[in-house]
């Protein structure tokens, strides 16, 4: 019989299941705000998806709860189809390791970068000495298209935000790592570097089959980057599927109010005449 904990349930890597948070406050009158209700997803072994969605609209609600960082009111979530409570902490984030907006926020501005990256090998399985663990590091820079000389010693604000939203993607990469949370990795740096953090995500889909949740509210990017695309609205899913039928045969009035948001080519051309 086939170990599903290590293959998944017919290649899936993420399932989530009627995955509802609701936050409830006040004691004598109390009011109930959806955080998210009855979202339904899955994400295939090597398949980037993304999670589309004005601010507000349930995103990182999500993505918390996939991280456990929150517990849902209701509904399942899977990693290789096995609850992701049933696995301790440990184990579970040797799998899951996340990018957030702010990457500086991950970093303690006290240590050079270098201590975050030699930390990670806490998580792996492996017991390397430090020449070792030294190789690994620079190896998996190099990967990412960073030079271990231009990074390695120094301190987070030495650095740019593209150079660091890649160190945590190498982070995830030192662990071995599954799958990848992305959320808003792409808002807090400038556009000039913003393609080259979407075309590593690319590359490492296709060279280590690595499955990422690309969370944005950018149409473009989700287009861009990923083969499914999930419309989120005031904590609801109004709309899934392929990312070429979604944005060129939109479904739902949201949707379609996303994608005329979305300026064209000529209309910034006339901006700018």
């Amino acid at each position: 019989m086939e170990d599903t904990s290590k293959t998944g349930n017919d290649g899936i890597a993420l399932k989530c299941e009627g995955l509802t948070k609701l936050y409830t406050s006040g004691l004598i009158r109390t009011k109930t705000v959806v955080g998210a209700r009855d979202v339904t997803f899955d994400i295939k072994r090597g398949e980037i998806v993304s999670l589309a969605g004005e601010s507000g609209s349930g995103k990182s609600t999500v993505a918390r709860m996939i991280l456990r960082l929150i517990k849902p009111t209701s509904g399942d979530i899977a990693l290789n189809g096995r609850s992701i409570y049933s696995y301790n902490i440990r184990e579970y984030y040797r799998q899951v390791q996340a990018v957030f907006q702010d990457p500086y926020s991950a970093f303690n501005p006290f240590y050079i970068v270098d201590h975050v990256l030699e930390r990670a090998f806490g998580l792996r399985e492996d017991n390397l000495n430090r020449d070792e663990r030294s190789k690994i590091i620079r190896s998996t820079l190099e990967s990412i298209g960073l030079n271990p000389s231009e990074v390695l010693g120094r301190y987070p604000h030495e650095l740019s935000g593209g150079q660091m939203q890649r160190l945590l993607i190498g982070r995830s990469l030192l662990i071995g790592s599954q799958l990848l949370i992305a959320d808003e990795p792409t808002s807090m740096i400038d556009a000039s570097t913003r393609a080259g953090v979407l075309n590593l995500l690319l590359s490492l889909k296709k060279e280590k089959g690595l499955s990422v949740l690309f969370i944005t509210h950018d149409i473009g990017q989700a287009q861009y980057v990923s083969e499914r695309v999930i419309v989120m609205k005031q904590g609801e899913v109004v709309e899934q599927g392929p990312v070429d039928e979604v944005f060129t045969r939109p479904q739902h009035p949201y949707t379609k109010e996303l994608l005329a948001a979305v300026p064209t080519l000529y209309e910034r051309w006339k901006e700018c005449s």
